[in-house]
C-alpha cells in the first residue's frame, strides 16, 4: 500500500535502536569519568596522607621551643666519638640517636649500644642499618621522647655509675664542665666523666 507519508518499518526499527544505544553509551562514558575521578582523588589523598605521615616526625622537632631538627652525624663527628670511647668499657646510650650512625659505630667497636629517638622512621631505619652491618645484637634502638625526661642532667647524675662517661655531640650540657673536648664546629664532641663531675660537686 502506498501513500500516508509513513516511514518504512525498517527505518523505524533503526531509529528506535539508535535512541536506545546512544543514552546507554553516554551513561557508560559518564560512569567511566566518574570512576577515574574517584581514583584520582583517592591517589592524591593517599599521597598527601603518606607525605604527612613521613614528614611530620622530621618537621615537629624544629617547631619546638628548643629546636632540635634531625641532622645526620658527620664521618668526622663519629670518629671523634669513637676516639672518646677508646680504652673504656661498658655500654653506650645515645639520646637522640637520629639514624643510628653513632650507636652502630660504637657497636662495631665492641660496645653494647642503645639509641633512643623520637622519630619512628629513623628508629626503623636505624634497626635496618644495624641489621645490614651485622651488629643488630649489640645495637638496639627504641622510640622515646628526650623532652619527656625532666632535668636530664640531674637524671644522669642520679642514675649513672661513677665510671660512666657522657658524650655530647653539637649540644654541650649547660651546667657541666667537660673533661675532654675534641673536634671543631658541628663536629665538636664533649666528654663528661661522672666520677670527676661528682668529685667537683663534693668539693666545698
Amino acid at each position: 500500500m502506498e501513500g500516508g507519508g509513513g516511514s518504512p518499518p525498517e527505518t523505524l526499527t533503526e531509529a528506535s535502536q539508535l535512541e536506545c544505544v546512544l543514552p546507554r553509551s553516554l551513561e557508560a562514558n559518564s560512569l567511566k569519568k566518574s570512576n577515574w575521578g574517584f581514583l584520582f582523588t583517592g591517589i592524591v589523598g593517599g599521597t598527601l596522607v603518606a607525605v604527612y605521615a613521613v614528614a611530620t616526625p622530621f618537621i615537629t622537632p624544629a617547631l619546638r621551643r628548643i629546636c632540635l631538627p634531625f641532622v645526620p652525624a658527620t664521618t668526622k663527628q663519629i670518629e671523634n666519638v669513637v676516639k672518646m670511647l677508646r680504652c673504656r668499657r661498658g655500654s653506650l646510650v645515645d639520646i637522640g640517636s637520629g639514624d643510628g650512625r653513632i650507636v652502630i659505630a660504637a657497636a662495631k667497636e665492641g660496645f653494647p649500644a642503645v639509641g633512643y629517638e623520637l622519630n619512628p622512621w629513623l628508629v626503623w631505619y636505624s634497626r635496618y642499618c644495624a641489621w645490614r652491618e651485622g651488629v643488630q645484637d649489640s645495637a638496639k634502638f627504641y622510640i622515646s621522647d628526650l623532652w619527656k625526661m625532666p632535668q636530664l642532667e640531674k637524671k644522669l647524675e642520679l642514675e649513672l655509675e661513677d665510671d660512666a662517661r657522657v658524650i655530647a655531640c653539637r649540644f654541650p650540657f649547660p651546667h657541666w664542665t667537660p673533661d675532654q673536648v675534641t673536634g671543631e664546629g658541628i663536629d665538636t664532641v664533649w666528654a663528661y666523666d661522672m666520677s670527676t663531675l661528682r668529685g667537683r660537686e663534693k668539693r666545698p
